[in-house]
C-alpha cells in the first residue's frame, strides 16, 4: 500500500496563498486573489468580476492600493 501523500493539484496549490492588495486609504479594505507561492494569479480561474477587480487593483498600485503581498490563505 502506498502511504505517500498525493501531489497537490495546481488548484490546490493556488488555494494555499492569496495575493493581497491593501488599500492605502482605508485599513479595512483590501482585495485578495488566489495565487501560487510566487504570487502568480491564474486569471482564467477567476470570475469575470474578480478578474476585473484584479486588473483594476494592479493598475492603481501606489495610488489606491499598496504593492500586493503573498499571504497564506485562511481556511
Amino acid at each position: 500500500m502506498n502511504t505517500a501523500p498525493a501531489p497537490l493539484s495546481p488548484s490546490a496549490i493556488e488555494a494555499q496563498y492569496q495575493l493581497r492588495f491593501q488599500s492605502l486609504f482605508n485599513e479595512g479594505r483590501a482585495l485578495e486573489f488566489p495565487c501560487d507561492q510566487a504570487g502568480h494569479v491564474d486569471m482564467d480561474a477567476l470570475s469575470e468580476r474578480a478578474r476585473h477587480n484584479y486588473l483594476y487593483a494592479r493598475t492603481v498600485i501606489g495610488r489606491e492600493f499598496a504593492t500586493p503581498a503573498v499571504i497564506p490563505a485562511l481556511h
